[in-house]
């Protein structure tokens, strides 16, 4: 695999830590061991290939699912399981400027479809993954951060169709939100879960429907064959009329070789805390269970989870290695404490990072790889994934199966252009994020 951030990035040291093992043990699949054909073989095991998988199996296709490492091995079993509104980071004004005003309401109207798809596989499938928070609270770090967010609220009328709920710093402590902000607004659509128990329902749900799911089983090439595609597996030859690429900030380079230089992978840091007493979380005055974030560009987000341990996450390094991801960690773990000081004993031995793909467009994308018929790709959800991911792997199965998808914004059908420097552009964000610091001042 061609990949480019150092093999560390890539192997097991990033995940040491990671609470969402300790909750949930997903049962291991097997590994591919005969030669095999699927109508459709879907390549990464996070929420774009199982969605897909599952919505496919649910037409009636014979679908191979192939993950190189095991179920929600990548950033979806690793992220801060905040199914939400997002997955670009592009405003109004660009996207009237692109798709004219009906084509932002069209994407906004997928970002608020993406949570409610998310909300009706949990219920359909009876998925328990300890759901909570009623939609989601952007806090304001500066003064001047809480008019925007006081200007933004007819945006969000008219973008969701919801009224926002507004709050100023003399509001906070009444709503359990203590904390260095200057006021804030809770858009109620979203929630928060365990993403490893998301994906272990999304995986037994799509087997329940039909669809094979093989761990340690890495696709090593893609060749076009008559009526479809060959791939090596491991060392094992497959053969599929189509092919859906769902490993985003994980992706190869050259699986397809299309992908490269198409996506920008950048670190994100999360860390759990010990539970946390009662007394505890009164001291600091942060009671409640919304799921939040502040309104810096490198911004933090946290949330206190169902059995009071406390989640902070924020964007990580540029560099990678062991003595980068200590560094990270110590990075996540002071802000938590300048955050919150009233915790700063508070124990947090669940530390982790994974990867985010950014798309130089930024919007996400789904849709049909160029100039390789039967072959789709979807990616960068700008570290949103859990509703967006999940979004585009159900759009993704109804292309595949010759239908249009019930929801599918212009804004998400245009393939990301390549970012400049080819395997080097992650230097890329060493002066977007000097840039990104300064505003945040």
């Amino acid at each position: 695999m061609k990949r480019i951030f150092p093999a560390f990035t890539y192997g097991e040291g990033p995940r040491q830590g990671c609470w969402w093992d300790e909750t949930c043990a997903i049962p291991a699949r097997p590994t591919i061991s005969e030669p095999a054909s699927a109508d459709v073989v879907v390549i990464g095991g996070g929420f774009t290939g199982l969605s897909a998988a599952l919505h496919l199996a649910r037409k009636g296709a014979r679908v191979h699912v192939f993950e190189a490492k095991r179920i929600g091995w990548g950033a979806s079993g690793r992220n801060g399981g905040f199914c939400c509104l997002g997955g670009a980071k592009a405003d109004d004004r660009f996207l009237d400027r692109k798709f004219g005003k009906s084509g932002r309401l069209e994407w906004r109207a997928a970002e608020k479809a993406a949570v409610d798809l998310v909300g009706s596989i949990l219920t359909a499938e009876k998925i328990s993954a300890d759901r909570h928070s009623r939609g989601e609270t952007a806090l304001a770090h500066r003064p001047r951060d809480m008019k925007s967010l006081e200007a933004g609220a007819a945006s969000v009328r008219e973008n969701y169709g919801v009224e926002p709920a507004l709050f100023f710093r003399a509001d906070l402590a009444d709503q359990g939100m203590s904390g260095p902000f200057h006021g804030a607004m809770t858009i109620p659509i979203g929630f928060g879960l365990n993403p490893a128990k998301y994906l272990a329902g999304l995986a037994a749900a799509a087997e329940r429907a039909g669809a094979l799911i093989f761990d340690s089983s890495p696709v090593r090439s893609i060749e076009k064959a008559a009526g479809g595609y060959r791939l090596c597996v491991g060392d094992v030859r497959v053969t599929a009329n189509q092919v859906v690429v769902a490993t985003n900030g994980y992706s190869s380079e050259d699986i397809p070789g299309w992908l490269t230089a198409r996506f920008l992978p950048t670190q994100s840091n999360v860390l759990v805390t010990r539970p946390l007493t009662d007394k505890e979380l009164s001291d600091q005055g942060w009671t409640s269970d919304q799921m939040s974030y502040d309104t810096r560009n490198l911004l933090h987000y946290f949330r206190l989870m169902p059995d009071q341990r406390f989640l902070f996450g924020m964007r990580g390094g540029v560099f990678s290695g062991p003595g980068a991801e200590q560094k990270a960690r110590r990075a996540v773990r002071r802000d938590f404490e300048q955050m919150f000081p009233a915790w700063a004993h508070a124990e947090s031995q669940n530390s982790w990072s994974g990867l985010v793909s950014l798309a130089r467009s930024r919007m996400p994308f789904a849709g049909a790889v160029p100039g390789s018929p039967g072959m789709w790709a979807g990616l960068c959800y700008h570290g949103n994934g859990v509703a967006m991911g999940t979004l585009t792997g159900s759009i993704l199965a109804s292309l595949v199966s010759g239908e249009q998808p019930a929801c599918y914004p212009k804004a998400m059908r245009t393939p990301p252009g390549k970012f400049p420097l080819g395997a080097a552009r992650r230097l890329l964000v060493l002066p977007l994020y000097a840039g990104l610091r300064l505003k945040d001042l």
